[in-house]
């Protein structure tokens, strides 16, 4: 355990110390040394980014509720907490038991974005654990890691011992299982092996990788017998009978998602081409309007929460949605407890949905047309028109709201000038349905904001195959649209190009990369994901100094025939489906929503696979 006098002593100095004390409302509290697997789960940024993670809640609570494990939360400590923890030699620890994480059996790490990873150094150099997995022995923890970066682990193969691969409900706890198996007599590479045999489990040490002359990929083989030469990624079945918690964690200080959050389903049937999410997630699998409505009633009155969110990769597309908020608003609005969706999608857009969601209150409505033309919105596969919008604007103005956020994205795959200055087009479309009804009928203060990010390639996507745009050309186009835009009732942001570019970089890379992230990090890289800790020079310094190229991984159009270095992962949709939506999307062809015919992606045993396919 750490010197809690130190503690005491640099918590008066830095800016929110809550974030480091613990003793939440509905946190769980353990004596370690009755426990025979101790788990660290770190979410690798800073508190109020971590403690919103549904999943963070969901692994918490499943490890805690079993008799033998104790898990414990720690999250990366902000700058002005790290320089002071540096200063006196305090070691990184837990939220709950203030215990070294060093002293932990396991460490794991969830990968939610890629611009976290030299974060993820940087807990464990705090943590006093060698960066490098080759320099671990069975004094250190066993460093894992899983979520949705964890689909192409090969950046951080030097420094994870093994990633898990797929959804975790399950598999967390067979691992921790075996650990304990192993525990009384552990040695690291026997554990090792054993747990390669678990479904879903990658183990980097135990496969070797070869290039061809150019750079690309030649080969990835096992390199010891009984190693599996494709992980098959793990998946529930039956979300309706997993566990789920029944208590979060609440905070003391405001954070990112203040509010219960409830997981209507998993996976999502449009195919939007884009989409790592949507590919990787299939298939669908939806959560029982009964098992909801329990969730929610343990949910609220655990946490006093005054909000409930419904989220899922698109909430409207939950079969009996607008039962389930006519049944919550029922339930809770006398109690001002109001109902949220996270996004909208304009096809599915429910006038009966928002007119029981606005009885408790008014938010902002928020819809992604992603692209700026229907030619392009057909390339991506979106599936929504202009029509949609104005029908989804119209009605919401009609029924008092007055601010609409707009979500586009830049460099998509194919696109003209004309498409990009579509963004403004269509900021100003809904800029003028509101102002050209009667005054009497113009309610609250309007502003419509269109916010563009740049298009990042990723794998296990249609696009995995299409190269980035460069920087320079990012921002010719964010300019374009933002000289275009001349009311000031109609506001453009836009993400940094230069951050999208090295997530390209580390999204579509390999295991070359590690050396690049290491000495990014050496150089005081850390919170890349946010602009004002984000040093675009240092790594560009640090590409130069291990000879990376950024562009041979991020702008370079790839060969159909390219073997990628996250091809070993099976994830049920077959890369010749990938590869037939590609073509279609070069065709400008677009793919109907699976709930409409199966689309023949491959997922064995899907509820919607018909007997033809679609189109």
């Amino acid at each position: 355990m750490i010197d809690k006098q130190k503690l005491d002593k640099i918590l008066k100095k830095v800016e929110k110390p809550a974030r480091y004390i613990g003793m939440e409302q509905n946190s769980v509290q353990k004596d370690l040394e009755e426990m025979y697997v101790k788990f660290a789960f770190s979410f690798p940024d800073v508190y109020e980014v971590g403690m919103s993670h549904l999943g963070m809640h969901i692994l918490y609570n499943l490890i805690n509720n079993e008799d033998d494990f104790a898990c414990e939360r720690v999250f990366a400590p902000w700058v002005d907490m790290e320089e002071e923890m540096r200063d006196i030699g305090l070691p990184l620890f837990t939220l709950e038991s203030k215990e070294e994480v060093i002293n932990f059996d396991i460490l794991g790490f969830t990968l939610q974005y890629e611009m976290s990873y030299t974060n993820i150094l940087n807990i464990l150099d705090l943590s006093n654990i060698p960066l490098l997995s080759k320099d671990r022995d069975e004094n250190y923890p066993i460093i894992i890691a899983g979520g949705p970066c964890a689909y192409n682990p090969e950046p951080l193969a030097d420094f994870i011992d093994f990633f898990v691969i797929g959804e975790g409900e399950e598999v967390v706890l067979e691992v921790l299982n075996l650990y304990k198996e192993h525990k009384a007599n552990y040695i690291k590479d026997i554990f090792l092996e054993d747990v390669a045999k678990i479904e879903g489990i990658y183990v980097p040490k135990f496969y070797d990788v070869s290039y061809n002359d150019d750079g690309t990929l030649k080969s990835m083989k096992a390199n010891r017998k009984g190693i599996k030469e494709k992980i098959k990624k793990r998946i529930i079945k039956n979300i309706d009978t997993m566990f789920s918690p029944e208590k979060m964690i609440v905070p003391y200080i405001e954070t990112v998602h203040d509010r219960v959050s409830m997981e209507l389903f998993r996976g999502c049937t449009h195919g939007c081409r884009f989409c790592q999410a949507g590919m990787i997630y299939r298939p669908i699998r939806e959560k029982s309007v009964d098992r909801l409505m329990e969730l929610a009633d343990k949910l609220v009155e655990s946490t006093g929460y005054e909000n409930i969110s419904l989220s899922s990769l698109s909430s409207c597309d939950y079969t009996n949605l607008r039962i389930l908020i006519s049944m919550l608003m029922d339930k809770y609005e006398d109690r001002k407890v109001g109902v949220s969706l996270p996004s909208l999608r304009l096809d599915s857009f429910s006038i009966d949905v928002l007119k029981e969601i606005e009885k408790v209150r008014k938010t902002g409505l928020t819809f992604a047309p992603e692209a700026g033309s229907q030619r392009l919105r057909d390339v991506i596969n979106k599936g929504v028109s202009e029509e949609d919008l104005i029908n989804a604007v119209s009605y919401a103005f009609k029924e008092g709201w007055s601010r609409i956020k707009l979500y586009f994205m830049i460099g998509l795959p194919t696109e003209t000038d004309e498409d990009v200055l579509g963004i403004k087009d269509l900021a100003y479309l809904v800029r003028d349905l509101f102002f050209n009804r009667p005054k009497e009928e113009r309610l609250g203060n309007f502003s419509v904001s269109a916010s563009a990010s740049c298009f990042v390639p990723k794998p296990f996507t249609p696009f995995q195959w299409v190269g980035q745009n460069s920087v320079d050309e990012f921002m010719r186009k964010i300019y374009l649209v933002k000289n275009s835009i001349k009311d000031n009732k109609v506001k453009f942001n836009y993400h940094d190009a230069t951050l999208s570019y090295l997530e390209a970089i580390f999204a579509r890379g390999d295991r070359k990369l590690s050396k690049l992230l290491l000495k990014a990090w050496e150089k005081g890289c850390k919170y890349d994901g946010w602009s004002e800790y984000f040093k675009y020079d240092l790594w560009i310094e640090a590409m130069e100094e291990t000879d990376t190229d950024g562009e041979f991984y991020a702008l370079r159009d790839r060969d159909t025939q390219e073997l990628f270095p996250w091809d070993f992962i099976d994830i049920g949709v077959s890369k010749k489906y990938l590869l037939r939506e590609y073509k279609k999307a070069m065709a400008g062809e677009t793919t109907n929503d699976c709930r409409l015919g199966c689309t023949g992606c491959g997922i064995p045993d899907c509820v919607m696979r018909g007997e033809s396919v679609g189109n």
